[in-house]
């Protein structure tokens, strides 16, 4: 009976008649904001590459899903603190992240209408970020494996459909992270307990900022009341 069921739900998402499916790239930069570096929270300064998959719903909302891949980085050089210029610490690290959630569009976003259309949008869900465990001695940085953590995103953006079939984004979205070691200033191995740094009561954010284009494919639905 589970099986059938499973069996049911699967045939269900897959050929419900009022769906329509995007698929697309991400392209844009990343950043970060912790211990070292720059504190804006939005000045991206390292690429970042993703894929995107949207499930919509209805004209107002959609499930998204999507990975995106970035190099994050922090110098002490760009910060607009003294004491961090002096220290002279920077760090490079890799994320690659995997996103659930629902997108919700403040202007109704029909994709059965083939005239032009534009809406703002905000996004949010959970994030699980795979990255490398590292930690600072004598000013280097040392790599002690890999690591992940969950994540929370938080975006904004806007687009519109640039054709039937195409669609164009522009987003800002922020991740806080259930991590504090982003950076190499908080490693979890208690040994490691005296090369901490910074406020260790404040987790680390990262940031990927840039262009969606995904393309619409499948039955397109008529989102209006019969």
């Amino acid at each position: 009976m589970k099986r059938l069921s499973v069996l049911l739900l699967l045939f269900w998402f897959f050929e419900a008649p009022a769906q329509i499916n995007e698929l697309g790239v991400f392209l844009g930069g990343s950043n970060y904001m912790g211990e070292i570096g720059s504190t804006q929270y939005l000045r991206p300064n390292n690429l970042a590459i993703g894929a995107v998959y949207k499930w919509n719903r209805s004209a107002r909302h959609s499930f998204r899903f999507s990975i995106k891949h970035a190099e994050i980085s922090g110098d002490d050089a760009d910060a607009d603190s003294d004491g961090r210029v002096l220290r002279g610490l920077s760090f490079e690290n890799r994320i690659t992240e995997i996103t659930a959630g629902l997108e919700f569009n403040f202007f109704e976003f029909d994709l059965h209408e083939l005239d032009m259309q534009f809406t703002p949008y905000v996004y949010t869900g959970i994030s699980y970020a795979f990255f490398n465990e590292t930690h600072f001695e004598s000013g280097e940085q040392v790599e002690d494996g890999n690591a992940g953590t969950l994540a929370i995103p938080m975006a904004v953006g806007i687009k519109t459909n640039i054709t039937p079939k195409l669609i164009l984004g522009v987003e800002a979205g922020f991740r806080y992270a259930l991590n504090d070691n982003l950076d190499g200033s908080n490693p979890k191995d208690s040994s490691l307990e005296p090369f901490r740094f910074g406020n260790i009561n404040s987790n680390d954010w990262y940031v990927f900022t840039g262009l969606t284009l995904t393309y619409t494919f499948t039955e397109k639905p008529c989102f209006c009341s019969e």
